[in-house]
């Protein structure tokens, strides 16, 4: 039986187990990680205990963070919540808890996080250690330190440096999703943190305003909006809160950001609805496709050097792909009678789309950027609709009306464990999930 001594002020662990799933353990070399071989077969526990004799408001934000980083690690459906052994620790000795790492690994958990929370000059000081629990080896040691209205932030800036150590890859903790909602009898965009925490209204038009879109750097918001009586695209500064406008004549629907200097959308005001390149204040860079049809909802790859939308040139709309260098375009979608709403995943490999099928009905499927593996995401389940990624790729989020008005939902990028984000009033509907974390 194994044994590790570290002084602790209030007592913070976390257990995973990834059960018949081998580690690759960090090493010494920067860049290692541990990575979890099989997806969703991962199990995590995670105890966070009040301080033995410190402060009642230690203790306050102990179980705050105890909260807090569960339900965070719990929103990203990489592990599951398990009960730490009873026999984990022994407190005999406050300066010194032994943690028995024998007990640990007799549950099948691999690796452990343990810390401490304190007060110093009056800000939080969260400091926890990860190790592997089969020889102890540390993984990683870090202090987390705030004021008492960042405990969200000093608990997902843990889980994010937790996930990343684990995976490889970066997490959503830091991200934000905005979306347009009525509650107020308006249609108007609000924004929230990853998981619907923090909401907050972006626009007040007390008209309609539909489709936002976040510039990579989260400086810059697209969207279209009717207060001049038509569809007219707006870019709204969210630093200096200034907003520009397109001009142009005729409609301006449906932004996509290519860069931070650069928006796709819709303009008709030279006859067809075409897409246009445009500038964040409000010019016009160039246009992007000349064809017969109508020509919406642009989407780009990573490098921004292709771009996914939706044609009617064949007749009813499907998903095209365009190279932006070259301007040839290929059809990437064939099913159903209408495939709309594209999303290019982070990783570039895949797109996400909705689709009417012949039964009226409204779903959200996912292909690969080459049109092979065509994969249904959502089914039985009302209208799902406006897909978007989580900026890691490993989540969607999406617009369903499954519990009659329109909510906002999110899913793995495999479909499974499909959940409501948002507890709010009136309709939530086309989100968009920034790839820019605060």
């Amino acid at each position: 039986m194994r044994f590790f001594r570290y002084s602790m002020l209030c007592s913070f662990f976390v257990l995973f187990a990834f059960f018949s799933v081998p580690l690759q353990l960090a090493a010494a070399e920067p860049g290692d990680y541990i990575a979890i071989r099989k997806e969703g077969s991962g199990k995590i526990a995670l105890v966070l205990n009040k301080p033995d004799s410190q402060g009642r408001k230690e203790g306050e934000w102990a179980q705050s963070l105890n909260t807090i980083v569960r339900d965070g690690l719990d929103f990203t459906s990489l592990f599951t919540l398990i009960s730490s052994p009873v026999n984990v620790k022994d407190f005999s000795d406050k300066k010194n808890v032994v943690i028995n790492f024998g007990a640990l690994n007799s549950i099948g958990a691999e690796v452990y996080a343990g810390g401490t929370v304190s007060k110093k000059s009056g800000n939080i000081n969260f400091e926890v250690e990860v190790f592997e629990t089969a020889s102890a080896k540390p993984l990683l040691k870090k202090i987390y330190t705030g004021k008492e209205e960042q405990l969200r932030s000093i608990g997902h800036a843990f889980c994010e440096d937790l996930i990343e150590l684990l995976t490889g890859k970066k997490s959503v903790f830091g991200s934000k999703i905005v979306f347009v909602s009525n509650k107020t009898g308006f249609k108007e965009i609000y924004q929230s943190d990853f998981d619907g925490h923090g909401v907050e209204q972006l626009t007040n038009s007390h008209s309609i305003s539909l489709t936002p879109s976040l510039s990579p750097d989260g400086r810059y918001l697209a969207y279209t909006d009717f207060t001049s009586g038509r569809p007219a695209l707006y870019i709204k500064n969210l630093v200096d809160k200034k907003t520009s406008a397109v001009t142009k004549s005729g409609v301006s629907i449906a932004p996509c950001w290519r860069n931070n200097n650069e928006v796709a959308t819709t303009l008709s005001y030279e006859g067809d609805q075409e897409i246009y390149l445009i500038k964040p204040d409000g010019s016009i860079s160039r246009r992007v496709t000349f064809s017969r049809g109508i020509d919406v909802s642009p989407t780009f790859s990573p490098d921004g050097s292709k771009m996914a939308f939706v044609s009617s040139r064949n007749g009813q709309p499907q998903i095209f792909i365009q190279d932006l260098q070259s301007g040839q375009a290929r059809r990437l979608s064939f099913n159903g009678r209408y495939n709309t709403q594209p999303s290019w995943s982070p990783s570039g490999d895949k797109i996400v789309f909705s689709t009417m099928e012949g039964r009226g009905t409204i779903d959200l499927f996912v292909i690969n950027a080459d049109g092979s593996e065509l994969r249904q995401l959502t089914k039985n389940s009302g209208e799902n609709e406006h897909p978007t990624w989580s900026p890691n790729g490993e989540m969607i989020v999406f617009s369903s009306t499954r519990q009659g008005k329109k909510k906002l939902f999110v899913m793995d990028a495999n479909g499974e464990n499909q959940r409501r984000l948002l507890q709010g009033d009136g309709e939530e509907m086309q989100p968009a999930w920034s790839v820019f974390r605060r």
